[in-house]
Formats: C-alpha cells, sequence, structure tokens
C-alpha cells in the first residue's frame, strides 16, 4: 500500500497566496479511488501542513490572513516541502539566514523540494540549485541567472524536474507543478481524477 505523505508549505508575510494555495489544493484534494485498498481504510495520500518561521499569522499578498500550523521550531518531518513565492520572497526571505538554514536543512530528510514562483531564489541562496537546471517566474529570470551563475536557468515551461528537486514557473504555474508531482508518485489516473475534481484542464503524461 501507498504511504502517506506529509507535505509542508513555508508561508511568509507578502507571500502570493496563488503560490501556496494552489498546492495546497491538489494536494488536499487528491484521494485514492474507491478500489484502491487506502481508499478502503479512509486514507489520504498527502497531509497538508503549513509552517512560517514563528508559527503566527502572517499576511499574504493583497492582505489575506493565514495562521500557519507549525513553526520551524515545532514542525514534524515533512516529506515534501512547497516553497512558494511573491514579492515576500524575493525582497526580504531571500536574505532571512533563518529561512534559508530551514531549507538547508530539510533538504537533507525530504523525498522531494518543490519552489513556485520566486521561491526558486531561496532554494538558489540555500546552495540547492547548484549545478541544476531550474525555473522561476519569467520577471525573475535574469536575476536567478545573474544572482546564481551556477544554476542553470530554463526559461519557458511551467516546471523543471531534477529528480529531489522540482521548480516551478510563477505563480499558476504551481498547480501543474503539484499536479506533476501527483502524477509522479501516484500515477496518472489519479492526477487526472483530481484535475477533473477540481475542473481543472491540464494534459498529463502516463
Amino acid at each position: 500500500m501507498n504511504r502517506q505523505r506529509t507535505v509542508g508549505i513555508v508561508l511568509f508575510e507578502d507571500v502570493e497566496v496563488l503560490d501556496f494555495a494552489g498546492p495546497f489544493e491538489v494536494f488536499s484534494v487528491t484521494s485514492y479511488p474507491q478500489e484502491h485498498a487506502n481508499a478502503a481504510e479512509g486514507g489520504a495520500p498527502f497531509k497538508v501542513m503549513t509552517i512560517s518561521e514563528t508559527g503566527g499569522m502572517i499576511h499574504a499578498r493583497n492582505g489575506l490572513k493565514v495562521v500557519p500550523d507549525y513553526s520551524f521550531q515545532n514542525a514534524p518531518h515533512f516529506d515534501i516541502v512547497v516553497v512558494p513565492g511573491g514579492l515576500g520572497a524575493r525582497v526580504r526571505e531571500v536574505h532571512n539566514e533563518a529561512m534559508i538554514r530551514w531549507i538547508k536543512d530539510c533538504m537533507e530528510s525530504v523525498e522531494l523540494m518543490t519552489s513556485v514562483c520566486t521561491g526558486a531564489l531561496l532554494l538558489a541562496q540555500a546552495g540547492l540549485l547548484d549545478g541544476k537546471q531550474a525555473t522561476t517566474h519569467w520577471a525573475s529570470y535574469d536575476r536567478l541567472q545573474d544572482e546564481y551563475p551556477a544554476v542553470k536557468v530554463v526559461r519557458g515551461g511551467k516546471y523543471v524536474d531534477t529528480g529531489s528537486i522540482v521548480t516551478s514557473g510563477g505563480i499558476s504555474a504551481g498547480i501543474h507543478m503539484a499536479f506533476h508531482v501527483v502524477r509522479r508518485l501516484l500515477g496518472a489516473d489519479i492526477a487526472r481524477a483530481t484535475a477533473k475534481q477540481m475542473e481543472y484542464d491540464i494534459v498529463l503524461e502516463d
């Protein structure tokens, strides 16, 4: 039987809403088909949680208030980490040593480290993208390339999968990235069923 994977989505001030809400929805809605053994036991493929540095309420872009489940200090182990982007990522968090250290530490034990939009800047700052292909929001291609020359920036496409790290383009591209992760871990049929449930049009490879 497939085990339940824990997904930790990082939050911070001025995080882009769809950067984190898109993957949150995809992973949360994903379920096993009725004939699957885990479905009979009421199990879900993913348990999705949110984290911030202090665990206190954060203000996302345009004023949305969100209370994270955990702080860096009391967060459990995550199998998958999602690092979103937005104004807060590219202006403040890329210089936040606590954030960068937490991401770097997580990389030692996660199954997948992922980013959405300018969350790639945080992964690059942590040194996780050195020598790897990666993508980000189109408006930050040059910044990612100029500030982190060891990163092989991919311009275009919704996401880049290098194995243990998956980066995605801007904002809505995080939804595509999350569907790709579902397909990669659970198969195209479950990913398609999730997209149908969400009424989201997406083309997935088998």
